[in-house]
This record gives C-alpha cells, sequence and structure tokens, in this order.
C-alpha cells in the first residue's frame, strides 16, 4: 500500500460529463462516522453474495438499508421493502448517511435530493462490477449519490449507450460522485479492485450508493 493513499488529496469538483460530478475527498471527514454508521446497519442485515436473473453469483457481496432495499435473484432486479434474507424491513436509513447524500447532490446542482434506498457493496480484490445502467427505478430525474471508502476502485464511467468507451477515473478514499439529468442512465462500473490495506477497512472497499425509487408527489 502507498503509504500516501490514506491522505485525501484536496477537494476538488472535477466535471465527468454533463450532468455527472466527482467530488474528491468530500466524504473524508466523516468516514469513521459513515463506516461505524455501516457496521450497524449490516449487524442488522449483513452482506451476501446475490444471484443474477442469469444465474451468476456476484463478487460484489450486498445489503441495503433505507426504506427500499435492492434485490437480485431469478426473478429479475427490483426493490423490496424487506429482506428476502431475513424476512424483517431493512434497517432505516442512519441520519448521517442521509446528511452527507443530500449534501452531495446539492453540491453537484440537484437540490432537495429525498434518497430512499441505500445499497452497501462491499469489494475486496478481484470483486468487480460490470458496466450497467442505474435503471431499476421509477424516479429518473433524481441523482445517484456513491460514496467510496476503504480501498481505492477505478471507476469506469461512459455513456448513455454501451457501445460508448467508458472513461476511468481513480475513486479514493472520501470520494463521491453524483451523476443526474443527462448522464443519469450512463454505463459504469467497477474494475476488479487491486490488492491492498487500507488503515480503516483491511483489504476491503465500500461503496455507498443513494438512490430516489419512486416518484415524490
Amino acid at each position: 500500500m502507498d503509504l500516501f493513499d490514506d491522505l485525501p488529496v484536496e477537494a476538488a469538483a472535477q466535471v465527468l460529463a454533463p450532468g455527472a460530478m466527482l467530488l474528491r475527498a468530500f466524504a473524508w471527514n466523516e468516514a469513521a462516522q459513515l463506516l461505524q454508521a455501516t457496521e450497524a446497519v449490516l449487524a442488522q442485515a449483513p452482506l451476501r453474495h446475490m444471484q443474477t436473473p442469469g444465474g451468476y453469483t456476484m463478487s460484489v457481496s450486498t445489503s441495503s438499508c433505507g426504506a427500499l432495499g435492492w434485490v437480485s435473484d431469478a426473478r429479475g432486479y427490483r426493490y423490496a421493502a424487506c429482506d428476502p434474507v431475513s424476512g424483517q424491513t431493512w434497517p432505516a436509513m442512519p441520519e448521517c448517511f442521509l446528511a452527507l447524500a443530500r449534501r452531495a447532490a446539492a453540491q453537484a446542482g440537484y437540490a432537495d435530493f429525498r434518497p430512499e434506498a441505500c445499497l452497501i457493496n462491499q469489494y475486496v480484490p478481484g470483486a468487480k462490477l460490470s458496466l450497467h445502467q442505474d435503471r431499476d427505478e421509477r424516479d429518473l430525474d433524481a441523482p445517484i449519490v456513491s460514496v467510496s471508502l476503504g480501498l481505492p476502485a477505478i471507476f469506469l464511467f461512459g455513456g448513455t449507450e454501451r457501445s460508448q468507451r467508458p472513461q476511468r477515473y481513480r475513486l479514493a478514499h472520501g470520494d463521491v460522485v453524483v451523476w443526474g439529468g443527462p448522464a443519469r442512465l450512463a454505463f459504469h462500473g467497477v474494475a476488479p479492485l487491486e490488492e491492498g490495506a487500507h488503515a480503516l477497512l483491511g483489504r476491503r472497499r465500500i461503496n455507498l450508493t443513494f438512490r430516489r425509487v419512486r416518484r415524490e408527489g
């Protein structure tokens, strides 16, 4: 591990595409609080490797919190009010999660963001997320807010057509990506996580992805 990997770069905003912004080190100061809240959520709804509709096991382990949780199995991708493993409602979204997501969205130009779901993804070395669109939500007017914690990762961000070659961005601990508007259906993914050790998370990366699922009003 690079001794300087755990030090935040100067906070800055980088436009990835119209409607998409990378906020460097935006969650740095709240990272310890976010991780503590994450562990509390996972104590109630443990991480699990979900199955894709095609029968593949995801290399990323997942859980959720909030009014709705993201679910994948042979029936397809969808949101559900209850954890299919426990049959219980998903843990409430921690207040520090909600506050950070709303603040990041506002910083990127999306005021009054009210996420209903937070998908928690855990990556270990070798885990990846193939290029995909977040299109299981009914409200495509609301942005996506994605928070990186732990090991650095290569984030792939493309256009609204799969054929468009994605750009590669190194996301470090505390970085936040927000995309919406014309970029809301951009294809994105994560390259296989490289080996390493993070001061707080060891050989892990945690990603928190906030979404509005249902249309308001």
